[in-house]
């Protein structure tokens, strides 16, 4: 498979919570990470998602905010990774900056420069990939 979205995570599926609706899905990265999405009864049932099967989870790097300090906040998105910048690359309006996790998976992110520059952005640093769970598409073989 190819595929534009720079993160793809491949994981297990360790939960599924059936709403009227929307279906929530709980993937286990390597590391232990939980990636969680939501998405419709019908993409469910056409992917036959079910726990323990693998899947992958993917996000476009726009789509990741990055936090270096919640200062004690609570956030509704319910994905927020911990881990370290190993990469800051810087363009002309918008850098590039990939989050190494616990297990090995790396976050891409594309944030504007003003960003890199007001949160100090830099290798080393400690950072949370932080995503809504209706950003992520599953997909399956």
């Amino acid at each position: 498979m190819k595929i534009s979205a720079r993160n793809q995570f491949k994981g297990v599926v360790c939960g599924v919570t059936v709403g009227v609706v929307n279906v929530e899905v709980q993937i286990r990265l390597k590391g232990g990470e939980i990636i969680v999405a939501s998405i419709t009864k019908e993409s469910t049932e056409a992917l036959d998602i079910k726990e323990g099967i693998e899947v992958v989870a993917l996000v476009k790097a726009p789509q990741i905010i990055i936090a270096t300090d919640l200062g004690g906040y609570r956030l509704s998105a319910r994905n927020q990774l911990q881990g370290t910048i190993t990469k800051v690359k810087v363009g002309v309006v918008n850098s590039e900056i990939d989050i190494t996790l616990s297990g090995g998976d790396l976050v891409a992110a594309t944030v504007t420069n003003d960003s890199v520059e007001n949160l100090g952005l830099k290798e080393g640093q400690s950072a949370i990939a932080i995503f809504k769970a209706g950003s992520v598409i599953l997909a399956v073989e």
